[in-house]
């Protein structure tokens, strides 16, 4: 037996100012064959479990090239095709393979590409034959599309939010696809389009439940595998939003029904999934009014989140705690390399004057000008991410009055407590976190915090998703219109 693996994946905000560029990838994540690391990134969970399994079940795995961008905007179509066509001739030249594994994001989108993971699909599936097995792992906040359901053979997502679970998905996916090879079974796909998109953060009711709920169908009368499609709600591209996904061992009117029902349970909790969105000066009374003894408050930033494509350069947060002279505080991480290079020539225990953030747009709001004390400084960093790790670059805390600012190099979101630890600081001893994430800081910070408020600043990851300027998306779609209804699309 032969599978051949690969990996391209980012998460598209076409809302987002940044560009992706192919030095976007290279500079992120870039794995060719002979590179893998010994441990998985985001993406790359199937090859890293099917490399294992191969030692364990004697099959050959060829492993192809990965790359990873961190999300921002399009993709230019250069970097789109040149990545594509390098693992396609990877695959041409590991011809034949019984099985193909491909770890994708799922809502990417390059120009003159609304579906890459569907376009890449349709060329392996060109490339490999209709009896071949195709596998792809993929993160719950992609576009779950006809076209990939159409060209897969077995789909699987991740089900966790915080992504805590890439390697027992990406174990699940090789099993599936190992027993489709052997003609063990034969995976049916029915898919539910609910009609809507929200946020679903699986710390917390009723997603929490849902989780559940989802595994406890699987391996039971025939059902093999249950995905909770969340959406990525900042792409305005046609499939997008959520979906609920089962496959059944042959056994499509069975699967059609779970589908439904519980496509029907996620249409029920309209509103009720996710926490209270509150402007960031209400989140910072609340906070400032908590008891935490225990721990720090938190507050999370959306809006600003690089891991929905946004800068991460905002400055609406650091200007109100300034202003109102907050102690004990620190904001991370903030996307400002210029800054971050300055205290690095002044050192820890000097002081220099910034003008940090407010750089890459008119969502950025204007820079913060002060005069700040370097804390410490920290070169070529990472931040984990569950079994992952994730590059943060080079590392400068400062601190402004009260407020201590974790600035970085490499753009991206508050994830592991290296952001603090490996400068010397401990996040349990603030009286506040303000922390630029959606929901993967729960992960790491969440088990610190005496409570977690969900904010509204500025930028193109904002949760209010009728601020949104759609034009392309499948109408209706609640929230926008209250009448969405659902319907099985397959």
């Amino acid at each position: 037996m032969r599978l051949f693996t690969a990996s391209i994946a980012t998460e598209t905000n076409t809302f987002s100012p940044i560009p992706t560029s192919l030095e976007s990838y290279l500079s992120c994540f870039v794995a060719r064959p002979g590179e893998h690391p010994d441990q998985p990134s985001l993406c790359t969970a199937p090859l890293f479990v099917a490399r294992r399994r191969a030692q364990q079940e004697g099959f050959t795995l060829i492993e192809g090239s990965c790359f990873f961008a961190q999300p921002a905007g399009l993709t230019t179509r250069r970097a789109y095709e040149t990545m594509r066509d390098e693992v396609l001739g990877q695959l041409k030249a590991a011809m034949p393979v019984d099985g193909v594994l491909l770890g994708m994001h799922g809502a990417m989108v390059a120009d003159g590409y609304d579906d890459c993971e569907g376009d890449l699909l349709d060329h392996v599936r060109a490339i490999v034959g209709p009896d071949c097995v195709i596998g792809v792992e993929l993160d719950p906040h992609c576009h779950l599309t006809l076209k990939r359901l159409r060209l897969a053979d077995v789909i699987v997502l991740f089900k966790e939010y915080p992504h805590t679970d890439i390697v027992p998905r990406a174990e699940e996916l090789v099993t599936l696809v190992l027993k489709t090879i052997r003609k063990e079974i034969r995976p049916v796909a029915s898919l539910y389009d609910c009609g809507m998109i929200a946020f679903y953060p699986t710390t917390s009711e009723p997603n929490l439940s849902f989780v559940a709920r989802q595994k406890s169908f699987e391996g039971k009368d025939g059902v093999l595998s249950v995905s909770f499609v969340h959406g990525f709600p900042h792409a305005d591209v046609p499939e997008m939003g959520s979906r609920m996904l089962v496959y059944t061992d042959n056994a499509k009117p069975k699967g059609d029904a779970l589908a439904r029902q519980l496509g029907e349970e996620i249409i029920a909790l309209r509103g009720k999934t996710a926490p209270p969105d509150l402007d960031f000066v209400d989140a910072l009374d609340q906070a400032l009014a908590t008891n935490t003894a225990n721990g720090p408050a938190i507050i999370a930033e959306p809006a600003d989140n690089a891991g929905g494509g946004s800068a991460s350069d905002n400055t609406m947060a650091l200007h109100e705690l300034i202003r109102r002279g907050v102690k004990g505080t620190a904001v991370a991480p903030l996307w400002d390399p210029v800054s971050v290079s300055f205290c690095h020539a002044v050192g820890p225990g000097g002081r220099v004057r910034l003008r940090i953030g407010g750089k890459t747009s008119d969502l950025s709001g204007d820079p913060v000008d002060a005069d700040c004390e370097v804390l410490a400084v920290a070169t070529d960093r990472w931040q984990s991410f569950g079994d992952a790790k994730a590059a943060v670059g080079d590392l400068a805390a400062v601190r402004i009055g009260g407020v201590d600012v974790i600035l970085n190099t490499n753009r991206c979101q508050a994830l592991g407590r290296e952001l603090f630890t490996d400068l010397g600081l401990n996040p349990k001893s603030y009286r506040l976190l303000v922390l630029k994430s959606a929901q993967h800081f729960m992960a790491a910070y969440g088990p610190l915090a005496s409570t977690v408020f969900y904010s509204e600043t500025q930028g193109p990851s904002s949760q209010r998703y009728q601020t949104h300027d759609y034009h392309r998306i499948q109408r209706p779609k609640w929230p926008m219109e209250q009448d969405s209804p659902g319907k099985l699309i397959a």
